[in-house]
């Protein structure tokens, strides 16, 4: 393991298929469960509680999973336990989640008796639970791959990859719908859309698991396992140890908390802005029916739009995320990455202060540089501190950095949209979803002043 063997092109395309697959998922749970969640009752702060699916998941689920991987011997391999695993019960839970009101109700006939806890809302919010811990199952496991077979002097360019992958994941999974929509007037539904994702998800995790390989034979596991119970005996050892890596870390893990509120602010409201800001829908939380099927058509074209801006989003994470990791391997990682994160700050004041559909969809593009960015230098960054044998328990606690702001978008950033109210006409109310994009460009602006303090 000492002797890597670098990574071709072809190699690294093939290795970054299965987290194109994971994306894939994870781009339609984000454009699409707003629009479920709503119908079935969720107001902006029931929709942020929702929401907490995925930073309560990532703070428990990765760190766990990737200290467990770190310690795993079998003759599938230390990480593709979890990546096959993560990615068949996923795709189960995207296959349910759209069907959630159906399912309560065959629930209710096949027993006889009316569930009051085991409503639809609640339903798909478990559903959401479990696709988010099982992305994030597969998600650590797959991050640690990179120092486990790729050389160090590769981990940049690798991360791009793996940028790559989640760029053109989100472009494929957000542009079907629209695309079919516009070239030949026919709209997928939903339901339909978290089927394509869970076969995305199944499929291209399944073909990652058969073809790559962790280059170790079951003594050389039995070794790193042994190194791994030596170095961390619990997971208070596992985080002491994470931060006595460098002082560096410290200084990365902070930036990653600011980066973090910031791109959830808009990965969990874009689409509620689209619907509602853009598109002038009303609440409809608890309207009635009549009310529901005067606002349907802009309900769709608002859901359209958002995912269009999603494909462009994503599609200019896909086109730089190499450019970026071969700029970062001459200029250094700090200044490429300060300068991504200022571009997004750009994009973010744009889209609060405007509702010209054209702008936003430009500014979404200049903000898919930050994202490409986001997705593959702060990784590479730490990858330099990660001892041999810790892969998976070091990436799965960096994720705290990631999950942890979450919480405060998906509480406190809710609750202040859900207070944000001004009247639409008719008795009718809608909701500041702008304003999510002011406090995702103060927290870049703090991302981006940690970062010029990191040594590169």
């Amino acid at each position: 393991m000492t002797d890597l063997k670098k990574f071709s092109t072809v190699q690294f395309l093939n290795f970054a298929l299965g987290f194109f697959g994971l994306q894939f998922a994870w781009q339609m749970r984000i454009i699409l469960s707003g629009p479920v969640t709503e119908n079935l009752g969720a107001d902006p702060f029931i929709y942020g509680l929702i929401w907490l699916a995925g930073p309560f998941t990532g703070m428990v689920v990765q760190p766990l999973v990737g200290a467990l991987s770190d310690k795993t011997v079998s003759k599938f391999g230390r990480r593709r336990p979890y990546l096959l695993g993560g990615a068949l019960i996923a795709s189960l839970a995207l296959w349910i989640f759209p069907n959630s009101q159906n399912v309560t109700a065959w629930l209710e006939n096949l027993t006889g008796v009316n569930f009051p806890v085991l409503t639809a809302l609640v339903f798909a919010a478990l559903m959401i639970w479990i696709i988010d811990a099982c992305i994030n199952i597969a998600q650590g496991p797959y991050r640690a791959l990179v120092p486990d077979i790729v050389p160090p002097e590769q981990h940049s360019i690798a991360n791009s990859y793996m940028s790559l992958a989640i760029g053109l994941g989100s472009v494929v999974a957000a542009g079907v719908a629209p695309f079919l929509k516009y070239v030949f007037n026919y709209q997928m539904s939903i339901p339909a859309q978290f089927v394509m994702a869970a076969l995305a998800f199944s499929l291209a995790m399944i073909w990652t698991c058969v073809t790559i390989k962790e280059n170790q034979t079951k003594k050389e596991l039995i070794e790193k396992v042994a190194v791994a119970n030596i170095k961390e005996d619990n997971f208070g050892d596992s985080l002491k140890n994470f931060f006595l890596l460098s002082p560096e870390v410290s200084k990365i893990c902070l930036m990653q908390f600011f980066t973090w509120m910031s791109t959830m602010c808009m990965l969990i409201f874009f689409t509620q802005y689209s619907v509602h800001t853009l598109f002038g829908v009303p609440d409809l939380t608890s309207v009635n029916d009549a009310v529901r099927i005067q606002f349907e058509n802009a309900v769709v074209n608002g859901t359209n739009f958002s995912s269009i801006c999603f494909a462009i989003f994503n599609l200019i994470c896909f086109l730089v995320a190499i450019p970026i990791g071969v700029l970062a391997e001459k200029y250094g990682n700090k200044k490429v990455h300060i300068i991504s994160l200022l571009s997004m700050v750009v994009a973010y004041l744009g889209m609060a202060f405007t509702k010209n559909t054209i702008y936003v969809a430009a500014l979404m593009g200049l903000a898919g540089i930050g994202w490409a960015s986001i997705c593959a230098l702060p990784f590479a960054m730490l990858s330099k501190y990660i001892k041999k044998g810790t892969e998976g328990s070091v990436m799965g606690i960096f994720n705290i950095f990631i999950a942890g702001p979450q919480v405060f978008v998906c509480t406190l950033g809710a609750w202040f949209i859900s207070k944000c109210v001004f009247s639409a006409g008719d008795n009718l109310v809608n909701y500041h979803w702008e304003y999510a994009f002011l406090l995702g460009a103060v927290c870049l602006v703090c991302a981006a002043m940690i970062t010029k303090t990191i040594k590169d």
